[in-house]
C-alpha cells in the first residue's frame, strides 16, 4: 500500500458518494482512503451499502478534522478543481498527474490526491496545501463532475499510468511532508505578527494565505525546512540596537530544526 497515493475526500456530503468512490478505488488498485469531516458522520450505512465488495476500503479509512491533519506523512499533493482560482499553481491533466505520482513514489515520496465536497469543491484555504492542480478536460458548458465519478476517473488514470515509462532521477532529496512545512509556516507567521508585518489589518487574511501558498507549493526537503527555521531564529537574535549575537554554527546538512 506504500506504492500507491492516498485518496483524501474533504467534507464529503453523501454516504453514497463515499461508497461509490471506494468501489472505484478498489477497481483500480487503490485502497488508502482518508476522510476529512464527513457531513453525516462516520461510519455511514449508506456508504457501506454503495461500496458493495469494496467495504474493506471503508473499514480501513481514517477520519481527520481538517485537511492539514489529513496530510500527515504526505510530501506531494495533487488537488482536483474545475474552477479558476487566484492561487498560483501548476495545472496538469489527469494522465500527467498520475504519471507524476508514480514517479514520486518510485523516488520514495508519499503523494496524495485531494478531492473537495460535492457542492462547492475545495476552498482556497484547502488548495494552498496542493503542489499542483489536476483539471479534467470536460465540456466547458457543463463542468460539474460527481465526486465518485471524479475519483473513478483518476483511479483509472492511475492504473493506466503503470504502462508509462518514467525517467525521473530517483536520487533527488525526499521533500518535507506537509506537516513539516505547516509547522514552519505557523512559526514564521507568529514571528511576522510580532514584527507588525501583517498591516493593514484588513489585508492580513490575504497576506497570510499568499505566504502559506508560497511555501506549501515549494518542494522543500526536510533539511531545507530546518535551515529556514535556523534563519528565522538567527534573525530573532538581533539586538534592539541593530547588532547581533554571534551566529550559531550550522551543520552541513542544514540540521538546525526545532
Amino acid at each position: 500500500m506504500a506504492q500507491e497515493p492516498v485518496i483524501i475526500l474533504v467534507r464529503p456530503q453523501l454516504g453514497e458518494n463515499i461508497g461509490a468512490a471506494a468501489r472505484g478505488m478498489l477497481n483500480f488498485g487503490l485502497r488508502r482512503l482518508r476522510l476529512v469531516d464527513p457531513r453525516d458522520g462516520w461510519p455511514n450505512p449508506a456508504a457501506a451499502a454503495m461500496a458493495s465488495g469494496a467495504g474493506r476500503v471503508l473499514d480501513a479509512a481514517s477520519i481527520y478534522p481538517d485537511v492539514e491533519s489529513a496530510l500527515e506523512g504526505v510530501s506531494y499533493v495533487v488537488a482536483t478543481s474545475a474552477r479558476k482560482r487566484e492561487l498560483v499553481k501548476p495545472v496538469i491533466p489527469p494522465e500527467g498527474a498520475m504519471t507524476e505520482l508514480r514517479s514520486r513514489i518510485r523516488a520514495g515520496q508519499r503523494p496524495a490526491i485531494l478531492f473537495g465536497p460535492e457542492r462547492t469543491g475545495l476552498e482556497n484555504s484547502e488548495l494552498v496545501y496542493a503542489n499542483s492542480i489536476v483539471e479534467v478536460p470536460v465540456n466547458p458548458e457543463f463542468r460539474s463532475i460527481n465526486l465518485a465519478q471524479c475519483v473513478f476517473l483518476l483511479a483509472y488514470e492511475w492504473m493506466r499510468s503503470a504502462a508509462h515509462s518514467d525517467t525521473r532521477s530517483q536520487s533527488a532529496p525526499v521533500p518535507a511532508d506537509a506537516g513539516e512545512k505547516s509547522h514552519f509556516i505557523h512559526t514564521l507567521m507568529q514571528d511576522l505578527d510580532r514584527a507588525g508585518f501583517f498591516w493593514p489589518p484588513e489585508k492580513s487574511p490575504g497576506m497570510r494565505q499568499n505566504l502559506k501558498n508560497l511555501f506549501m507549493r515549494m518542494e522543500l526537503s526536510g533539511p531545507e525546512v530546518r535551515t529556514l527555521h535556523g534563519v528565522r531564529r538567527a534573525l530573532q537574535r538581533r539586538t534592539p540596537s541593530g547588532g547581533s549575537e554571534a551566529p550559531a554554527v550550522m551543520q552541513a546538512d542544514g540540521g538546525c530544526g526545532e
